[in-house]
């Protein structure tokens, strides 16, 4: 079993910036897909942010230019939060797929961690 655990949520200013962090732990043998969403109160959970083992990154069409995703494929995945809107206030949760020790692949949520932005 994988456990994500995500961190750096907070209040931040309009304007600031945040970086978010997810840590996997457990058996497996890498990071194959990564995933960033939020959920807005009273909203769905969206996708904003993937990347994938060859670095091919996407974003929802609000986050690109502000936001990215990278990882360093082994344990660690990252969303850097520039010039943040009061309207990015959310909780971000990150999704992983990874390739377990028997060569499947899974995929796995953390819990989320809150990012209030105030204007």
């Amino acid at each position: 079993q994988v456990q994500l655990v995500e961190s750096g949520g907070g209040l931040v200013q309009a304007g600031g910036s945040r970086r978010l962090s997810c840590v996997a732990s457990g058996e497996y043998r890498n990071l194959q897909q990564m995933y960033w969403y939020r959920q807005k109160p009273g909203n769905q959970r969206e996708l904003i942010a993937s990347l994938t083992l060859s670095r091919v990154t996407n974003y929802a069409a609000d986050v690109k230019g502000r936001f990215t995703i990278d990882s360093d494929f082994q344990n660690t995945v990252y969303l850097q939060m520039d010039r943040v809107r009061p309207e990015d206030t959310a909780l971000y949760s990150c999704r992983v797929m990874i390739i377990d020790p028997e060569g499947y692949a899974k995929n796995f949520w953390g819990q989320g961690t809150q990012v209030t932005v105030s204007s």
